[in-house]
């Protein structure tokens, strides 16, 4: 690599100082009375050389470094993907740029990388919190650091959160299962998890099978649980109920329901799935699901914070998103 152009070599080569590079770099020019054709040399030149600012020392001087730490469960989720995909676009329409990784609900790697993120100087956080992170996310909220959370808040923590309404989507993906498609056995599949947006389901779910007069039918499944274990436990959940409707949590538990269904040909085909998925549509059976406004949640999740960076929030934002029934 060749060696990185500085501001004082851009001024030794024009023959001009430092401070008068620096102040017309900075937008600076008409404020200290530099010449329009001064002005157009210098920036003709760093175009011609293809000059770029050294982030570091900018960050430096403004205090800004114009990245965002993302931390979510786990980026090759289709879900966190596509949300990554929708918050890095319209961070950078505000001039930001996305640093993410995956936490694998991992609480001391969690603390880690946003320990890390934060001795980088990051300017803000957007969190999927996993259980463990009050008191560290409590810590950069003290020192100011902009944070939001989303897909999930922490009960004792009061910050700015987006999350999506996840007990009226488990209600409307029971009563879809109830009303339309007649079923009569809903089970309902989830992770051993206390996280707020597991409780929010498993609420909908109780509540919905309670008012239609249906026997709740709960399978808990230990994240830590082999793919093969998970599709052998959801095969004999579903043979020991009869179950002929099930509601999933998540998109992944809905994967591996589909992988029991066709391993061992049970005769089920009334599916919902919490979360959307591309493979949805082209298998059989296919997959009705409760989709999240990823849109509507990235744009939510980016405006608060940039308004958190810039100063301009008041007072904390809670956001709740609707979902939106998609029927096969």
């Amino acid at each position: 690599m060749k060696k990185r152009l500085s501001i004082s070599d851009i001024a030794l080569n024009l023959g001009v100082s430092v401070t008068t590079v620096s102040f017309i770099l900075n937008d600076k020019a008409r404020e200290k009375r530099i010449s329009e054709q001064l002005t157009k040399r210098v920036l003709d030149y760093v175009k011609q050389v293809g000059y770029k600012p050294n982030q570091l020392a900018k960050s430096l001087r403004t205090g800004k470094s114009k990245t965002i730490g993302l931390l979510v469960e786990d980026i090759s989720n289709s879900f966190f993907a596509n949300i990554a995909d929708h918050i890095e676009k319209l961070a950078y329409e505000y001039g930001y740029h996305i640093v993410y990784c995956s936490m694998n609900n991992d609480v001391n790697r969690a603390k880690e990388l946003i320990q890390l993120f934060y001795d980088r100087q990051i300017d803000g956080f957007i969190i999927t919190p996993t259980e463990g992170l009050t008191e560290i996310i409590q810590r950069l909220l003290k020192n100011n650091v902009p944070v939001v959370l989303f897909d999930r808040n922490l009960d004792d923590l009061e910050t700015n959160f987006v999350i999506s309404e996840n007990k009226e989507g488990a209600l409307l993906g029971v009563k879809y299962l109830a009303e339309e498609k007649k079923a009569e056995r809903i089970g309902f599949i989830t992770i051993n998890s206390e996280q707020l947006q597991m409780r929010g389901r498993l609420e909908g779910y109780n509540e919905a099978v309670a008012a239609i007069g249906l026997e709740p039918l709960i399978k808990r499944i230990d994240a830590s649980k082999s793919d093969e274990d998970t599709v052998a436990a959801i095969k004999d959940f579903i043979v020991t109920n009869k179950l002929d409707g099930i509601l999933f949590a998540t998109n992944y538990l809905a994967l591996s329901g589909l992988k029991a269904i066709k391993t061992f040909g049970l005769p089920i085909h009334k599916l919902v799935s919490f979360d959307e998925n591309t493979v949805f549509s082209l298998v059989e059976p296919p997959v009705s699901a409760i989709a999240q406004n990823m849109g509507e949640i990235a744009q939510q999740v980016v405006d608060i914070l940039i308004s958190e960076i810039n100063g301009t929030n008041k007072d904390l934002v809670k956001v709740v998103v609707p979902c939106a029934l998609i029927r096969r």
